[in-house]
Formats: C-alpha cells, structure tokens, sequence
C-alpha cells in the first residue's frame, strides 16, 4: 500500500520550472460547510484576501480555511485542475481525499 501525502499537502504530476508554483486549492466555509474550489499564483495571499472579504465569489461565506491544494509549474495546468475539481468526479474525489 503506498502512503499518501496530508491532504493538505496532496502532490501533484506538474513539474517544477524557475520554481514558481501555480496552487488550485480547496477552501471550507466554516459559515456553510461548502467548498470553493480556486486557482493562484500566491496562495496565502490568495486566503487573506478571501477572509477579508475580497473576493466576491466568497465574501458571504467566511471565515473559510484551507483544507486541500496542489501545486503545478504551469498556469495551463492549475487553471485545468480546477475546472477538472469543479466536476461532479472532481467533487467525489475531494470527498474521498478529504474524508
């Protein structure tokens, strides 16, 4: 059986080029229970500005923590997994992943 990363420290198959990283990430509203699923360059900014109410996807629905993201060398890539989470497969895998 292979071990597996936290879920908040999940692998991904993008690589690593220049060492910058693009997140697709998974947030809990701690309001609603729901998740939001998003893509960025800087991740912990990214949060700060959900939690402050920033963005308007979000703003009635905080406060909201991390719970899952991957990181991918690619824009193209992280913007593909967040639409392929967004699905109703990418929705039942995050539930499996995240318990």
């Amino acid at each position: 059986m292979r071990d597996r990363p936290p879920a908040t420290l999940a692998r991904s198959d993008c690589g690593q080029v220049n060492g910058m990283f693009y997140y697709t990430y998974v947030l809990l509203s701690e309001f609603d229970n729901n998740h939001y699923i998003g893509w960025t360059v800087d991740l912990k900014q990214r949060i700060d500005k959900h939690n402050r109410g920033l963005v308007q996807a979000t703003k009635s629905r905080r406060p909201l923590k991390l719970v899952y993201f991957e990181a991918c060398l690619f824009e193209k890539q992280a913007i593909a997994r967040e639409k392929q989470l967004k699905t109703g497969f990418g929705r039942a895998y995050l539930k499996r992943r995240l318990g």
